[in-house]
């Protein structure tokens, strides 16, 4: 399949100015670039005019099925959140209810631009199910708890689950589905599961996901229980770091901490809406910048953040820190653009994905420049940081495949998905 995408604007970083430019994609991957594009030979032109091509959005952390939970526990902070609304709800989740509740999620977060998404949940197998059959890339991680000190971490189902999904998922349909290991948290786990984890991954060659300081509570009863370790020394001693790792949340992270996870590689999944919404705090995104840790963003699930849009995450980390630093240039477009795009693909280990250049992967989106907020356009990455909404992608492209266009998928029957999701939230959660 060869696809032109031509007279459309790239963003500043690739040096065409406001000229209008041409996109080549060949099967799976980007080929020309250029203000004069090749003759012929083309299965699909695209006009682009009055559209700025980006590269697509990487979602690093989400919790995918709970879609299901949009508005269920609100105005709660994240320990009554959890206890009181979600975990009893999630003891009632099947394979069905995760499936349509991922693939809700799956449709929001194609029509907004997300490309690729980071999960870290329970029934996987069926969440793989869903990013095969819609074409979305996914890093899908069964989450792990083991709060008992006798279990065997061999032996138990959650790692059995893990290991199964491994063995079943991990680099299917050409890479597009990555499988990690995944801690749900230090305070959901034994020290001797962390060791078995850890040794797994690094068996395996395996990334981890893992939730890390969420909130101060978290972070200091860690050292407690913990003879004086925050979650990410404890996590380094453990042998969690001896791979790669993206760290959710680190809201509360000390100077010794920021030091270890920039001598690790550790990626940091910043989720600032998530963790307004459940009054967590604020992470130190600057500091982390200027101590050369890698940060990419995420949404979180629709429970703690109610929806999954990158544009929010986006406009909030960007004017965020500024006000909380009382620093202007705090942050800028430039580089909260690169955390949603680069930092993401670099997050779940996608190398060759996350930027507009020959032979990376045609992971794109259209995003429209004339729309009302949208004009005028000074610089097109401040466009996409303060002014573009979800609605403005016009087109998503996952691996040089187009799975969103103008209102309308290409592999999802919304509508029966729409049935589907209210049947099941009908059935299990009213």
């Amino acid at each position: 399949m060869k696809i032109l995408i031509r007279n459309v604007k790239l963003s500043e970083e690739y040096g065409f100015g406001n000229a209008s430019v041409s996109v080549v994609v060949s099967d799976d991957r980007i080929s020309y670039i250029g203000t004069e594009p090749p003759t012929g030979g083309y299965d699909r032109v695209i006009e682009g005019k009055e559209n700025l091509l980006f590269s697509g959005f990487y979602n690093s952390h989400c919790h995918a099925a709970m879609s299901l939970f949009r508005g269920y526990g609100e105005d709660l902070p994240l320990d009554r959140w959890l206890n009181e609304r979600i975990f009893p709800a999630e003891e009632r989740l099947t394979e069905k209810s995760v499936y349509t509740g991922t693939m809700l999620s799956i449709a929001e977060m194609l029509a907004g631009g997300i490309v690729s998404f980071s999960d870290m949940y329970m029934f996987e197998d069926v969440v793989a199910r869903a990013a095969i059959e819609s074409g979305i890339k996914a890093n899908l991680a069964r989450s792990i708890v083991s709060f008992d000190e006798g279990e065997d971490p061999r032996n138990s189902h959650r790692f059995l689950e893990a290991a199964e999904l491994v063995r079943n998922y991990h680099l299917s349909e050409n890479g597009r589905i990555r499988v990690d290991m995944s801690i749900h948290a230090e305070y959901t786990n034994t020290e001797r599961m962390c060791r078995a984890v850890a040794e797994y991954a690094k068996e395996n060659a395996l990334a981890i996901q893992m939730h890390i300081s969420e909130t101060e509570k978290e972070h200091e009863e860690c050292k407690m229980r913990r003879k004086g370790r925050t979650p990410i020394e404890f996590s380094c001693d453990t042998g969690l770091l001896d791979s790669p790792f993206c760290a959710a949340h680190c809201v509360y992270v000390s100077d010794g901490d920021l030091e270890i996870m920039r001598e690790r590689g550790v990626f940091v999944s910043h989720n600032p809406v998530s963790n307004l919404k459940l009054a967590s705090g604020v992470m130190p995104l600057p500091k982390m910048l200027s101590r050369g840790v890698s940060v990419s963003l995420g949404t979180d699930g629709s429970s703690s953040n109610n929806n999954l849009d990158i544009f929010k995450e986006l406009k909030l980390a960007a004017i965020l820190h500024k006000g909380v630093t009382q620093r202007a240039d705090a942050t800028d477009a430039h580089t909260i653009c690169k955390l949603a795009t680069r930092g993401g693909a670099l997050a779940q280990g996608r190398t060759d994905c996350g930027r507009i250049a020959v032979g990376q992967k045609a992971d794109l989106i259209l995003v429209d420049l004339n729309s009302l907020h949208n004009i005028p356009s000074y610089g097109y990455e401040a466009t996409v940081a303060y002014s573009a909404n979800a609605s403005d992608v016009k087109m998503t492209m996952v691996d040089g495949k187009i799975l969103y266009e103008n209102g309308e998928y290409t592999t999802i029957d919304v509508e029966k998905l729409k049935y589907e999701a209210k049947d099941v939230i009908k059935h299990y959660f009213d």
